[in-house]
Protein backbone atom coordinates (compact mmCIF):
# COMPACT_ATOMS: atom_id res chain seq x y z
CA UNK A 1 0.00 0.00 0.00
CA UNK A 2 1.45 3.47 -1.08
CA UNK A 3 0.73 6.26 1.75
CA UNK A 4 0.76 9.96 0.42
CA UNK A 5 0.24 12.24 3.81
CA UNK A 6 -1.59 15.55 2.31
CA UNK A 7 -0.71 17.46 5.54
CA UNK A 8 2.25 17.23 8.60
CA UNK A 9 5.02 19.10 10.39
CA UNK A 10 8.12 17.00 10.70
CA UNK A 11 9.28 20.53 11.61
CA UNK A 12 8.09 20.08 15.04
CA UNK A 13 10.69 19.68 17.40
CA UNK A 14 9.53 16.41 18.50
CA UNK A 15 11.22 14.90 15.46
CA UNK A 16 14.58 16.41 16.82
CA UNK A 17 17.81 13.65 16.25
CA UNK A 18 14.61 11.22 14.86
CA UNK A 19 14.14 12.59 11.62
CA UNK A 20 15.76 10.38 9.69
CA UNK A 21 15.68 6.92 11.31
CA UNK A 22 11.76 7.54 11.33
CA UNK A 23 11.78 8.96 7.45
CA UNK A 24 13.75 5.65 6.14
CA UNK A 25 11.49 3.37 8.61
CA UNK A 26 8.18 4.74 7.02
CA UNK A 27 9.61 5.21 3.34
CA UNK A 28 9.94 1.30 3.92
CA UNK A 29 5.93 0.99 5.25
CA UNK A 30 4.89 2.82 2.42
CA UNK A 31 5.37 6.64 2.54
CA UNK A 32 6.20 7.98 -0.29
CA UNK A 33 4.77 11.39 0.25
CA UNK A 34 4.34 13.75 3.04
CA UNK A 35 3.81 17.26 2.36
CA UNK A 36 4.93 19.34 5.48
CA UNK A 37 2.98 22.41 6.10
CA UNK A 38 4.36 25.72 7.26
CA UNK A 39 2.18 27.68 9.60
CA UNK A 40 4.93 30.73 10.39
CA UNK A 41 7.78 32.12 8.67
CA UNK A 42 10.24 29.54 10.38
CA UNK A 43 8.18 26.91 10.00
CA UNK A 44 7.91 27.75 5.74
CA UNK A 45 11.67 27.86 5.81
CA UNK A 46 11.81 24.54 7.68
CA UNK A 47 9.56 22.75 5.34
CA UNK A 48 11.78 24.49 2.79
CA UNK A 49 14.73 22.82 3.97
CA UNK A 50 13.06 19.23 5.41
CA UNK A 51 12.03 19.00 1.39
CA UNK A 52 15.65 19.32 0.29
CA UNK A 53 16.90 16.92 2.43
CA UNK A 54 14.54 13.80 2.67
CA UNK A 55 13.28 12.63 -1.13
CA UNK A 56 9.80 11.51 0.47
CA UNK A 57 8.97 14.85 1.94
CA UNK A 58 7.55 18.22 -0.02
CA UNK A 59 6.64 21.91 1.31
CA UNK A 60 3.47 24.08 1.87
CA UNK A 61 4.52 26.89 2.77
CA UNK A 62 1.60 29.90 4.35
CA UNK A 63 1.07 31.58 7.54
CA UNK A 64 -1.23 30.54 9.94
CA UNK A 65 -4.15 32.65 11.14
CA UNK A 66 -2.96 32.58 14.59
CA UNK A 67 0.19 33.88 13.32
CA UNK A 68 -0.99 36.71 11.24
CA UNK A 69 0.75 39.16 12.60
CA UNK A 70 4.30 37.92 11.13
CA UNK A 71 2.46 38.45 7.84
CA UNK A 72 5.04 41.81 6.60
CA UNK A 73 5.44 42.69 2.93
CA UNK A 74 8.81 40.90 3.59
CA UNK A 75 7.25 37.86 4.32
CA UNK A 76 5.25 38.23 1.36
CA UNK A 77 8.13 38.11 -1.23
CA UNK A 78 9.63 34.98 0.80
CA UNK A 79 6.58 33.07 0.24
CA UNK A 80 6.65 34.29 -3.97
CA UNK A 81 10.05 33.04 -3.76
CA UNK A 82 9.46 29.41 -1.85
CA UNK A 83 6.46 29.29 -4.60
CA UNK A 84 8.98 29.16 -7.10
CA UNK A 85 11.06 25.82 -5.36
CA UNK A 86 10.31 22.74 -7.91
CA UNK A 87 9.18 20.90 -4.33
CA UNK A 88 7.15 23.22 -3.17
CA UNK A 89 3.46 22.03 -4.22
CA UNK A 90 1.02 24.40 -2.05
CA UNK A 91 -0.32 27.27 -0.32
CA UNK A 92 -0.16 26.48 3.77
CA UNK A 93 -1.55 25.66 5.93
CA UNK A 94 -3.61 29.21 6.01
CA UNK A 95 -7.42 29.78 6.96
CA UNK A 96 -9.13 31.19 9.90
CA UNK A 97 -9.42 30.59 13.69
CA UNK A 98 -11.55 32.10 15.78
CA UNK A 99 -11.29 29.58 18.68
CA UNK A 100 -8.14 31.12 20.80
CA UNK A 101 -8.88 34.70 22.29
CA UNK A 102 -5.70 35.74 21.82
CA UNK A 103 -5.01 34.95 18.00
CA UNK A 104 -4.67 37.63 15.64
CA UNK A 105 -8.10 39.87 15.30
CA UNK A 106 -10.66 38.44 12.69
CA UNK A 107 -10.12 41.62 10.48
CA UNK A 108 -6.49 40.96 9.98
CA UNK A 109 -7.06 36.90 9.77
CA UNK A 110 -9.12 37.50 6.57
CA UNK A 111 -6.69 39.87 5.40
CA UNK A 112 -3.86 37.76 5.45
CA UNK A 113 -5.75 35.31 4.03
CA UNK A 114 -6.96 37.25 0.96
CA UNK A 115 -3.41 37.90 0.60
CA UNK A 116 -1.96 34.13 0.31
CA UNK A 117 -4.87 33.23 -1.46
CA UNK A 118 -4.47 35.68 -4.45
CA UNK A 119 -0.84 34.26 -4.40
CA UNK A 120 -1.73 31.01 -4.73
CA UNK A 121 -3.88 32.21 -7.57
CA UNK A 122 -1.17 33.74 -9.29
CA UNK A 123 1.37 30.81 -9.13
CA UNK A 124 -0.96 27.94 -10.22
CA UNK A 125 -0.95 26.64 -6.36
CA UNK A 126 -3.41 24.74 -4.55
CA UNK A 127 -4.24 25.74 -0.92
CA UNK A 128 -4.37 24.13 2.65
CA UNK A 129 -7.53 25.45 4.55
CA UNK A 130 -6.84 25.47 7.93
CA UNK A 131 -10.45 26.24 9.98
CA UNK A 132 -11.88 26.15 13.44
CA UNK A 133 -14.79 27.76 14.82
CA UNK A 134 -15.02 29.91 11.82
CA UNK A 135 -17.31 28.18 9.27
CA UNK A 136 -19.54 30.97 8.40
CA UNK A 137 -16.52 33.60 7.56
CA UNK A 138 -14.76 31.01 5.29
CA UNK A 139 -18.04 29.48 3.42
CA UNK A 140 -18.68 33.14 2.03
CA UNK A 141 -15.25 33.36 1.50
CA UNK A 142 -14.59 29.99 -0.19
CA UNK A 143 -18.13 30.64 -2.07
CA UNK A 144 -15.81 33.43 -3.69
CA UNK A 145 -12.92 32.22 -4.58
CA UNK A 146 -13.55 28.48 -5.68
CA UNK A 147 -11.32 29.20 -8.90
CA UNK A 148 -8.33 28.09 -6.73
CA UNK A 149 -8.16 24.50 -6.31
CA UNK A 150 -8.17 23.50 -1.96
CA UNK A 151 -8.50 21.35 0.60
CA UNK A 152 -10.12 21.64 4.14
CA UNK A 153 -7.60 20.22 6.12
CA UNK A 154 -8.92 18.26 8.89
CA UNK A 155 -12.17 18.70 7.84
CA UNK A 156 -14.97 19.17 10.95
CA UNK A 157 -17.96 20.77 9.78
CA UNK A 158 -21.05 19.44 9.41
CA UNK A 159 -22.59 17.20 6.65
CA UNK A 160 -24.31 19.67 4.90
CA UNK A 161 -21.33 22.29 5.01
CA UNK A 162 -19.26 19.64 3.70
CA UNK A 163 -21.55 18.79 1.19
CA UNK A 164 -21.52 22.46 -0.58
CA UNK A 165 -17.76 22.72 0.22
CA UNK A 166 -17.47 19.34 -2.30
CA UNK A 167 -20.16 21.00 -4.53
CA UNK A 168 -18.03 24.30 -5.54
CA UNK A 169 -14.88 21.71 -6.23
CA UNK A 170 -12.57 21.79 -2.81
CA UNK A 171 -11.60 18.14 -1.05
CA UNK A 172 -11.65 17.51 2.52
CA UNK A 173 -8.34 16.44 4.42
CA UNK A 174 -9.01 13.37 6.84
CA UNK A 175 -7.08 12.11 9.46
CA UNK A 176 -7.08 10.08 12.34
CA UNK A 177 -10.13 11.99 14.14
CA UNK A 178 -12.23 9.33 11.70
CA UNK A 179 -10.58 6.49 13.95
CA UNK A 180 -12.37 8.32 17.48
CA UNK A 181 -15.08 7.01 19.32
CA UNK A 182 -16.01 10.43 19.68
CA UNK A 183 -15.89 11.19 16.17
CA UNK A 184 -19.87 11.85 15.07
CA UNK A 185 -20.37 13.60 12.15
CA UNK A 186 -16.98 13.11 10.05
CA UNK A 187 -17.97 9.41 9.89
CA UNK A 188 -21.30 10.83 8.13
CA UNK A 189 -19.20 13.28 6.13
CA UNK A 190 -17.59 10.57 4.85
CA UNK A 191 -20.20 8.34 3.70
CA UNK A 192 -21.87 10.95 1.70
CA UNK A 193 -18.66 12.54 0.45
CA UNK A 194 -17.58 10.85 -3.45
CA UNK A 195 -14.44 9.03 -2.46
CA UNK A 196 -12.50 10.76 -4.95
CA UNK A 197 -12.92 14.17 -2.53
CA UNK A 198 -11.12 13.00 0.20
CA UNK A 199 -7.28 13.58 1.09
CA UNK A 200 -5.98 11.30 3.88
CA UNK A 201 -3.43 13.46 6.21
CA UNK A 202 -1.96 13.15 9.41
CA UNK A 203 -1.41 16.41 11.16
CA UNK A 204 1.72 14.79 12.45
CA UNK A 205 2.59 15.14 15.20
CA UNK A 206 -1.14 15.64 16.09
CA UNK A 207 -4.50 13.75 16.07
CA UNK A 208 -2.98 10.45 16.29
CA UNK A 209 -5.37 7.51 14.86
CA UNK A 210 -6.41 4.89 17.33
CA UNK A 211 -5.17 2.41 18.45
CA UNK A 212 -2.07 4.67 19.24
CA UNK A 213 -3.96 8.01 19.84
CA UNK A 214 -2.10 9.79 22.66
CA UNK A 215 1.17 9.08 21.06
CA UNK A 216 3.15 11.40 18.44
CA UNK A 217 1.80 10.79 15.53
CA UNK A 218 3.44 9.65 12.24
CA UNK A 219 2.29 9.02 8.15
CA UNK A 220 2.97 5.12 8.12
CA UNK A 221 -0.10 5.77 10.65
CA UNK A 222 -2.71 6.43 7.57
CA UNK A 223 -3.09 2.53 7.20
CA UNK A 224 -5.67 3.09 9.94
CA UNK A 225 -7.56 6.14 8.14
CA UNK A 226 -7.25 4.31 5.48
CA UNK A 227 -9.18 1.12 7.14
CA UNK A 228 -11.72 3.15 8.75
CA UNK A 229 -12.83 5.04 4.87
CA UNK A 230 -12.74 1.79 3.54
CA UNK A 231 -14.62 0.78 6.26
CA UNK A 232 -17.25 3.14 5.91
CA UNK A 233 -17.27 3.20 1.98
CA UNK A 234 -17.96 -0.27 2.26
CA UNK A 235 -14.85 -1.04 0.03
CA UNK A 236 -11.91 -3.15 0.18
CA UNK A 237 -8.84 -1.70 1.65
CA UNK A 238 -5.98 -2.13 -1.15
CA UNK A 239 -9.25 -0.05 -3.31
CA UNK A 240 -9.60 2.66 -1.29
CA UNK A 241 -6.18 3.31 -0.18
CA UNK A 242 -4.77 3.67 -4.06
CA UNK A 243 -7.95 5.73 -4.49
CA UNK A 244 -7.06 8.31 -1.82
CA UNK A 245 -3.69 7.98 -3.04
CA UNK A 246 -4.31 9.12 -6.39
CA UNK A 247 -6.43 11.93 -5.02
CA UNK A 248 -3.80 13.54 -3.58
CA UNK A 249 -1.58 12.85 -6.69
CA UNK A 250 -3.82 14.84 -8.67
CA UNK A 251 -4.58 17.72 -6.30
CA UNK A 252 -1.16 18.19 -5.83
CA UNK A 253 -0.41 17.98 -9.59
CA UNK A 254 2.63 15.28 -9.38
Amino acid sequence: MKIFDSHAHYDDDRYDGIREELMEEMEKNGVDHIVNCGSSREGMRKSIELSREFPIIYAAVGIHPSNADEYTSDTEKELKEFLKDGKTLAVGEIGLDYYWEDNPSKELQMEVLKSQVNIARDAGKPVIYHIRDAYGDMMDFLRKNSDVPGVLHSFSGSPETAGEVVSLGYYLGVGGVVTFKNAKKLPEVIFQTPIERLLTETDAPYLTPVPYRGKTNRSDYISYVVDAVASIKGLGKEETAEILYENSMKFFGL
